[in-house]
């Protein structure tokens, strides 16, 4: 991801257009509906744009961005995530010129999804089910449905245009002036209202040949994979994590008698199948990265330290997974540890970073999943949720972590033979603990582990304030 003051400054202009009229129910489905999964930061941003439009108007005045700093009282960085996290869930479009060393951004207003496209936009829904519980989740659906009119028994006596109204076809409309006039004059546009976007998924991250390759055209036709149904297919994907061998099974338990594909069936298949997986339990949307409100490097790092912050608080855990292999895919059994600390002990993607950091360099890159649930299990206790706090209460609680990697107690006499310490990570050495105190591994075989160890840390110290967390 990059850094947010090569993305937008203070002194850039902006205005604010709205993709077709916007409502008070507008605004109920917003509250209600969006703000439980992106937050109140980018629900008061979202607002805070569309009263810059005037009633009855469609552009706002020209501003800059420190104006809205000063408005919503948020820094840059938090405005500007949060302007992601808007365009993200499609609820707004950015627009940038760039013109003699001016920079003029234009956001544009989507609409919301209707409260009918929400609750069965087959994803969002999930999540938000997942957020709220099932309880309240009804409750909410219930606030946005009445009785339905049931006109069956009625006879529909409706007069049509014809039957009401007829044309004597004077000579003025037999030319063109009516149809030119009515056209908006050029550069306008008429006061409407805009369909809503649905979240699309793109289905790049999905292997459809690698799916296609287990299903034969006997068994399943290669026509019934429509556009609708593959973007299904990619969406599910990317809500339960569910990679194309897996997906097999589920396109084939929802296939109809005459060898189609039920997007229903599809959903609740994929459904069921995480549900097995996942002990029932449901996605849940969370970022890919460390929320603004528990970062701590608010301006460019210039020590090793913060640089190394910065990362944790950058990157996607997923993504550092892959820089500690190199580049590599990480093991999908590592990322179903990472995910199922992140999602049972509810840690922060910045600090499950520190702990993904802190095991491996403790257990020679191995990522055991006991070993990260007891100590995830502890943070979440204590609450933790920035970087800089994680990377203290390991510091502090360093003896005891030693004891549950070991899986026993060292006695008195244990403690005081000289022992091997592993090596650990820069950040971890405090000013009561210099680093030339920890005790150094000497066979070679250590050795060559402890540059290897060395060589990730200054990857991060080089990379950290400039690295692509996106992932």
């Amino acid at each position: 991801m990059k850094q947010h003051w090569n993305e937008v400054q203070p002194i850039d202009s902006y205005s604010v257009t709205m993709n077709g009229l916007l409502t008070n129910h507008d605004k109920k489905i917003i509250a209600f509906l969006y703000q439980p999964l992106i937050g109140p930061i980018c629900t008061s941003l979202y607002t805070t744009f569309w009263h810059k439009v005037e009633e009855n108007r469609l552009w706002s005045e020209e501003w800059n961005h420190y104006h809205l700093m000063n408005v919503l009282d948020l820094n840059l960085e938090d405005i500007y995530h949060a302007r992601l996290k808007l365009e993200g869930i499609g609820l707004l479009k950015t627009y940038i010129k760039n013109e003699m060393d001016i920079r003029t951004f234009v956001y544009e207003l989507q609409p919301p999804l209707s409260a009918e496209q929400f609750f069965t936009d087959g994803m969002l829904n999930i999540y938000l089910y997942q957020k709220l519980g099932q309880s309240h989740f009804l409750r909410l659906k219930k606030t946005f449905t009445d009785k339905k009119i049931e006109t069956n028994e009625f006879t529909d006596v409706t007069r049509t245009f014809q039957d009401v109204f007829t044309s004597y076809g004077t000579g003025s409309l037999a030319n063109n002036e009516g149809h030119e006039a009515s056209h908006p004059n050029s550069g306008q546009d008429f006061f409407q209202r805009h369909a809503a976007g649905h979240i699309h998924i793109d289905g790049s991250d999905f292997d459809f040949d690698l799916l296609l390759s287990g299903l034969t055209d006997i068994m399943v036709p290669r026509k019934v994979f429509s556009p609708p149904v593959k973007e299904a297919i990619a969406k599910l994907s990317f809500l339960y994590s569910i990679n194309a061998i897996e997906m097999k099974n589920i396109v084939l338990a929802s296939l109809t008698a005459d060898h189609g594909i039920d997007i229903d069936e599809l959903r609740k298949a994929a459904r069921d199948w995480y549900q097995m997986e996942n002990n029932d339990r449901l996605p849940q949307l969370v970022d890919r990265h460390q929320p603004m409100v528990h970062r701590e490097i608010d301006n460019k790092p210039t020590t090793k330290e913060e640089k190394l912050i910065s990362y944790l608080e950058t990157a996607s855990p997923r993504q550092l997974l892959i820089d500690l292999s190199d580049g590599a895919e990480p093991a999908k059994s590592d990322l179903q540890a990472v995910e199922d600390i992140m999602f049972q002990q509810k840690l922060q993607p910045g600090v499950t970073n520190v702990l993904i950091h802190y095991v491996m360099l403790k257990t020679d890159m191995k990522l055991s999943k006991n070993y990260l649930e007891k100590i995830a299990s502890h943070w979440s206790r204590k609450k933790i949720n920035s970087v800089k706090s994680a990377m203290e209460l390991a510091k502090n609680e360093h003896r005891q972590y030693q004891e549950w990697a070991s899986g026993k107690k060292e006695t008195n006499q244990r403690r005081k033979k000289p022992i091997r310490t592993e090596k650990l990570p820069d950040w971890f050495v405090s000013q009561e603990e210099p680093e030339n105190q920890i005790k150094q591994e000497n066979s070679a075989e250590l050795e060559e582990k402890r540059r290897r160890l060395e060589a990730i840390q200054r990857k991060y110290q080089k990379n950290g304030g400039e690295k692509d967390g996106a992932n």
